[in-house]
C-alpha cells in the first residue's frame, strides 16, 4: 500500500508545484497582454484582476501526467489504458477555448459546442460510459450513442457547474479541490483495495486534479492576484468530470460483484458513483445546485440561461451578512459535508453513526448561515496571538460597532457643518463669474460640488 501511496503523492507534488511556479509568470502574461476585463456588475472584487490562471493549470497537468507515466507504479495506467491521453486531448480543446474566451470574451453557444466537442474527443478515444448501474436491476449496458449523448451531457453539466460557482476568491478551487479528495479516497479503495484495476485511471486524475488546485490556491485566495477565468474553470470540471465517467462507465460492475460479496453489496460501494451520473456529480452538488437554481431563476425572469447574474448562492451569502472569507469557508464546509459523507457512506452504509454524524454536522452548517454578523473572540489568555478582530473589547462594546459608531457621528458632524456653510453662502451676495477666486470658486461652484462629495463619501 505504501508504494503507490507515495508515487501519487509525488504526482501531486510535482502537479501542485509546477502550477503554483507557472502561476506569476502567467499572471505577468495576462497583464501585459490586457487579460484584464473591466468590473462587471456582477463581479465582487473591486479592481481589476488578471485573468488566464489556467494556463498554469493546464501546465500542472502536463507535469503531473509525464510524472506518472515515468513511474512504475502508475506506468500500467498509461500502456494499459487509453484515457490519460483521451483526458489530454479533451483538455488541451477546452483549455485552448477557455483562454480564447478570457481574451476575447467568445459567445456563450460558441463555448457549449466547444464544450461538446471536447467530450465528443474524449469519447473517440474510449474515455466513455458503457454501462451504467442501476440500484435494484444491477447493470444496464449502454448503447454506442447511449453512452455518447451521457457522457456528452455530464461532461457539460459538470464544466458549467463548476464554471457557475467560480465568483469569490478560492472558491472553485477550494471546492474541486476538496471533491478531487474525497473521490480520490472512493477510487483508491477500489483500486488497491479491491484489486479492480479499472478504476486506476480515475484515481490517477482525482490526484492529478488536486495538484492544480492547491498549486493555484496560494495566488487565488482572497485577495487573489490573479482568476483562473473559464481556462481554468472549464478545465478543472472537465478532468473532474473525466474521473467520474471513468471509474462509473469503466468500472466492471461482474468484479464489484466479485469482490463485494453480491449485487446488493456491489450496488450500495458504487452509490458515490452512480448517483454522480444523475446529479450529475454527488461530490459538487452544490455547484450543481447552484447551476440548476440560476437556469430556473434566469429562465422564470425571461433572462438566457447563459445570461450572468448577482443571484448564485455565493453572492446570496455576501448579501445576507457575511464577509467574503466566511462566505467561502461556508461553501467548503458543505461540500467537504456532502462529498466525504458519500465516502463515508459507501464504506459503511448500514451504520446509523454515519448518518447521525451527517445530521449532525448539517445543523452545525445551517447554525452558521444563520449567523452572519457572529464574529468569534479568542480566550483572555490567546488574545496576543490573534488578530486584533479576534480579541475582546473591554466595555462590552466590539470595536466593529465601535467603529461604525464613531463613523456615522463624523458623517452627521460633517452634513451639519455643510449645512452650515451652504447656509452662509446662501444668504452671501452672488459674484459674477468673473471676479471669482484663483480656483474659480464662486457662490454657485462650492455650493453645487459639496453636496456630491458628501453623497460619494456616505455611499461608501
Amino acid at each position: 500500500m505504501g508504494q503507490p501511496v507515495r508515487e501519487y503523492l509525488l504526482t501531486l507534488c510535482v502537479t501542485a508545484a509546477v502550477t503554483y511556479l507557472l502561476t506569476g509568470p502567467v499572471r505577468k502574461f495576462a497583464i501585459a497582454v490586457g487579460a484584464m476585463p473591466a468590473i462587471r456588475a456582477r463581479d465582487v472584487h473591486r479592481e481589476p484582476t488578471p485573468r488566464l490562471g489556467g494556463i498554469a493549470m493546464f501546465g500542472g497537468l502536463c507535469a503531473g501526467l509525464l510524472v506518472a507515466d515515468h513511474l512504475d507504479g502508475l506506468n500500467a495506467v498509461f500502456s494499459q489504458s487509453n484515457e490519460p491521453r483521451a483526458l489530454l486531448s479533451g483538455a488541451a480543446l477546452i483549455w485552448l477555448i477557455g483562454v480564447l474566451d478570457d481574451k476575447f470574451e467568445i459567445d456563450a453557444l460558441i463555448k457549449l459546442g466547444g464544450q461538446m466537442i471536447a467530450a465528443g474527443v474524449m469519447v473517440m478515444q474510449g474515455l466513455t460510459i458503457l454501462w451504467l448501474p442501476i440500484p435494484g436491476i444491477g447493470s444496464v449496458s449502454l448503447t454506442s450513442w447511449q453512452g455518447t449523448l451521457l457522457t456528452v451531457a455530464l461532461v457539460v453539466i459538470t464544466i458549467n457547474a463548476v464554471n457557475f460557482v467560480d465568483g469569490l476568491d478560492g472558491l472553485a478551487a477550494g471546492m474541486v479541490c476538496i471533491a478531487s479528495a474525497a473521490f480520490f479516497m472512493y477510487a483508491y479503495r477500489l483500486w488497491y483495495g479491491y484489486g479492480i484495476e479499472a478504476a486506476a485511471p480515475a484515481t490517477l486524475f482525482a490526484a492529478i486534479l488536486m495538484g492544480m488546485c492547491l498549486g493555484f490556491l496560494p495566488h487565488n485566495m482572497h485577495p487573489a492576484r490573479i482568476f483562473m477565468g473559464d481556462s481554468g474553470s472549464m478545465l478543472i470540471g472537465l478532468v473532474l468530470a473525466a474521473g467520474a465517467i471513468s471509474i462509473t462507465g469503466q468500472v466492471d460492475p461482474d468484479a464489484m460483484k466479485l469482490n463485494f460479496g453480491g449485487t446488493r453489496d456491489a450496488t450500495h460501494a458504487m452509490l458515490p458513483v452512480f448517483i454522480p451520473l444523475l446529479m450529475p456529480l454527488t461530490i459538487i452538488a452544490i455547484p450543481m445546485a447552484d447551476l440548476v437554481l440560476a437556469i430556473v431563476r434566469r429562465t422564470w425572469n425571461g433572462q438566457s440561461p447563459f445570461a450572468a447574474d448577482r443571484g448564485h448562492l455565493h453572492h446570496r451569502l455576501l448579501e445576507i451578512g457575511h464577509s467574503h472569507s466566511r462566505a467561502v469557508l461556508i461553501m467548503y464546509f458543505w461540500s467537504a459535508l456532502i462529498a466525504f459523507g458519500a465516502v463515508a457512506y459507501s464504506v459503511h452504509s448500514a451504520s446509523m453513526w454515519i448518518v447521525l454524524m451527517i445530521v449532525a454536522l448539517s445543523a452545525v452548517g445551517l447554525v452558521l448561515l444563520l449567523l452572519p454578523r457572529f464574529t468569534p473572540r479568542a480566550p483572555r489568555w490567546a488574545e496576543r496571538f490573534v488578530p486584533p478582530r479576534y480579541r475582546r473589547v473591554k466595555g462590552g462594546a466590539s470595536a466593529a460597532s465601535r467603529g461604525a459608531a464613531a463613523h456615522e457621528e463624523a458623517d452627521e458632524e460633517g452634513t451639519a457643518q455643510d449645512d452650515e456653510a451652504a447656509e452662509a453662502a446662501e444668504e452671501r451676495t452672488p459674484v459674477a463669474a468673473g471676479v471669482s477666486g484663483v480656483n474659480g470658486a464662486t457662490a454657485i461652484g462650492p455650493r453645487s460640488r459639496f453636496p456630491d462629495r458628501r453623497k460619494t463619501g456616505a455611499s461608501r
